[in-house]
C-alpha cells in the first residue's frame, strides 16, 4: 500500500482539524454559564443581567424589538462569517497544482451551487421585504428553505405570498418549506 502524503491531503487533513476545532470551541462556550456581559442600551447602570434570565416585558415590546434587531444582525453575520469560510477553503483547495480535472470539476462545482444559494437567499429576501415585512433571514439548500420574519404575526395570505414567492424562485417542495415568524 502506498503510503505517501501529499499537499492535498495535509490540506485536507488540516481543514478537517479546523473544522474539530470550531465545533469543540463551539460546543464549549455553548456550555458556559452565562459569563458573558450584556452591553445592551435599555440596562440601567444599577441593574445586572446575565443572559438566560427571565425577563418580563410589557406589551408595548421595546425589549423585545431591540432583542429581535439583535438577532437579525447575528444571525447575518454568522451566516456571512460561515460562508467566507466555506468559500476561502474551497479557494485553498482550487489553488492546489496537484488536483486532476475531475476534482477540480466537483470544486467548481460546489463553488457555483455555495453562488446560486446567496443570490437565491438575497432575491427571496428582497421580494419578501418588498411585501411589507421589515426584517427578514432566508436560509437555503437544494433541498429545503428556512424563512425567519420580523412579525407580530401571519395572516394565511402572508403565509401563501411567501410559499409562493419560494416556489417561484426555488424547486423546493412545498413540504420543505418552513416560515417562522419571531416578535
Amino acid at each position: 500500500m502506498n503510503m505517501i502524503v501529499g499537499k492535498k491531503q495535509i490540506i485536507l487533513a488540516s481543514l478537517v482539524l479546523a473544522l474539530g476545532i470550531a465545533v469543540y470551541l463551539n460546543y464549549q462556550f455553548a456550555q458556559t454559564d452565562g459569563d458573558f456581559i450584556a452591553s445592551s442600551a435599555i440596562m440601567e447602570e444599577d441593574e445586572e443581567e446575565n443572559y438566560g434570565d427571565a425577563k418580563f416585558v410589557d406589551k408595548k415590546g421595546a425589549d423585545t424589538a431591540v432583542a429581535t434587531g439583535e438577532y437579525f444582525s447575528e444571525a447575518k453575520l454568522t451566516r456571512n462569517k460561515t460562508r467566507d469560510e466555506a468559500v476561502e477553503a474551497l479557494k485553498v483547495m482550487l489553488a492546489d497544482v496537484k488536483l486532476d480535472t475531475e476534482q477540480k470539476t466537483v470544486l467548481t462545482q460546489q463553488a457555483t451551487q455555495l453562488a446560486e444559494a446567496i443570490e437565491i437567499e438575497g432575491k427571496i429576501e428582497n421580494l419578501i421585504k418588498a411585501k411589507g415585512f421589515t426584517e427578514c433571514m432566508v436560509y437555503y439548500d437544494a433541498e429545503k428553505v428556512d424563512v425567519i420574519l420580523k412579525t407580530d404575526g401571519l395572516l394565511e395570505n402572508e403565509v401563501v405570498q411567501i410559499r409562493d414567492i419560494i416556489l417561484e424562485e426555488t424547486e423546493v417542495p412545498v413540504q420543505n418549506i418552513s416560515i417562522v415568524p419571531v416578535k
